[in-house]
C-alpha cells in the first residue's frame, strides 16, 4: 500500500478575471497558501499553459514546473476535458460545443474534431515532458441523446456508436502509450462513458487498451444512484486519477434523477463542496489506499450553494484529513515470535 498524494486542486473552476485568479503565478500562490500541494491544470486555458509549446519544448515545461515549485506546488495532471469532449459530438450538440473550440474550426465539425484529436496528442507529449503519468479528460458522446430509449433504439445503433468512438480514440490512446501516460476518462453523464457498463463496452472496442484508464469522481455516481463504493472494487486497477467532489440526491414526489429541467440548486441531485454532501469519503479513501491507488486526491469545486473560495479553503483541510498515512507494521507485531519451517510443521502436528 501507499499513501495517497494530496491535497490537490483543479484550477478550472477558479480561474477568472480578477486577481489572484487571472494569473498562473498568483493563483498558484493562493492555492499553496490554502495548503494545497498540487494543481491539476486545464490545458485549454492559455493563462495556465501553452499546450502546443509544452508538447514541443522540454525547456518550456521545465520552466513551468519551476514556477510552480517556487510556490511549493507540483502539477498533478493536465486536463483536456473540453478538448476530449470535442473528439465525439452528436450534431444536435454542435452549436453548444462550438463554444469549446477556437474560431477557426467553429461551424465545421470535421475540422473541430481534428483539432481536438491534435490537442490530445499535444497533451500526451506535454505530459511526458512534465514527468506526469496520468491525464484527465472526457470521452465525448455520439449516443448520449439515446440514453433513455424512446423511441426504441434501432438494432446495432449502440454497437456502431462505440465502434466509431473507439476508432477516434485508438490513435490518441496509442500516442499516450508512446509517451508513457494513462488516459483517465472521467465517467460522467453527457459522455458515452457514463457508468461501468459503458466503460467496459468501450474497453472491449479498444482491445482492453492499457492506457484507457479512469478518473474516479463519486459525485456523478450519486446522481445516477450507482454504488460508487463497489465501483472501486470492480475498477481499482484502472483508476489513475481522483476528483474529490461531493454530491447529494434527495428525490421528492415531483422529481428524481432527471431533475425536471431545474437549476442546479433546485434539482433532486446536485453537486456540493467536499463534506457538505452524502458521499462516504472515509470509505473511499480507505478503499483506494487498500488497493494501492498511485495518484493524487484532487479537489474539484462544483457547488450550487457555497462560495468557491470557502469551498477551496475547507477542501484543502478535508482532503488532508482524509488521506491515510499507511502503516509500516502490523498492529499485532508485539505478539509475534520468530518462526521457521520446522516450527510451523510442529504447530501443524507434522513433526
Amino acid at each position: 500500500m501507499r499513501t495517497i498524494q494530496g491535497p490537490g486542486i483543479f484550477l478550472a473552476q477558479f480561474l477568472g478575471d480578477k486577481a489572484p485568479f487571472n494569473d498562473m503565478t498568483a493563483i498558484c500562490q493562493w492555492a499553496a497558501g490554502l495548503g494545497f500541494k498540487g494543481v491539476q491544470i486545464p490545458a485549454w486555458d492559455p493563462r495556465c499553459i501553452d499546450l502546443e509549446t509544452a508538447a514541443t519544448s522540454k525547456t518550456y515545461c521545465d520552466e513551468l514546473k519551476g514556477k510552480l515549485a517556487d510556490a511549493g506546488l507540483v502539477i498533478t495532471e493536465l486536463s483536456t476535458h473540453l478538448q476530449g469532449q470535442l473528439v465525439a459530438v452528436h450534431p444536435a450538440y454542435d452549436a453548444l460545443f462550438d463554444a469549446f473550440a477556437p474560431e477557426a474550426v467553429k461551424g465545421n465539425s470535421k475540422a473541430r474534431m481534428e483539432w481536438a484529436v491534435q490537442q490530445l496528442k499535444y497533451a500526451a507529449k506535454a505530459s511526458e515532458h512534465l514527468g506526469l503519468n496520468a491525464h484527465a479528460t472526457f470521452s465525448g458522446a455520439l449516443l448520449w441523446h439515446t440514453f433513455h430509449p424512446w423511441p426504441q433504439r434501432p438494432e446495432g445503433l449502440v454497437e456502431e456508436g462505440f465502434t466509431e468512438l473507439s476508432k477516434r480514440w485508438l490513435p490518441i490512446l496509442n500516442s499516450f502509450d508512446e509517451c508513457g501516460v494513462d488516459v483517465c476518462y472521467e465517467i460522467h453523464p453527457g459522455e458515452d462513458l457514463f457508468d461501468g457498463v459503458t466503460y467496459e463496452m468501450f474497453l472491449d472496442k479498444v482491445n482492453q487498451h492499457p492506457r484507457a484508464c479512469l478518473l474516479y469522481d463519486p459525485s456523478h455516481f450519486v446522481l445516477q444512484q450507482l454504488d460508487y463504493i463497489r465501483y472501486i472494487d470492480h475498477y481499482h486497477e484502472r483508476i489513475r486519477a481522483f476528483h474529490v467532489k461531493d454530491a447529494e440526491f434527495n428525490p421528492t414526489g415531483k422529481q428524481g434523477t432527471f431533475g425536471g429541467y431545474q437549476s442546479w440548486a433546485n434539482r433532486a441531485g446536485r453537486y456540493r463542496s467536499p463534506g457538505d454532501g452524502q458521499v462516504d469519503f472515509k470509505t473511499i479513501f480507505s478503499k483506494l489506499t487498500q488497493y494501492d491507488y498511485p495518484g493524487w486526491a484532487v479537489m474539484e469545486w462544483e457547488c450550487c450553494i457555497k462560495h468557491p473560495e470557502d469551498g477551496a479553503r475547507e477542501g484543502a483541510v478535508f482532503i488532508r484529513d482524509h488521506i491515510i498515512r499507511v502503516t509500516e507494521k502490523a498492529f499485532d507485531d508485539f505478539a509475534g515470535q520468530a518462526t521457521d519451517a520446522a516450527f510451523n510443521r510442529k504447530l501443524l502436528g507434522l513433526l
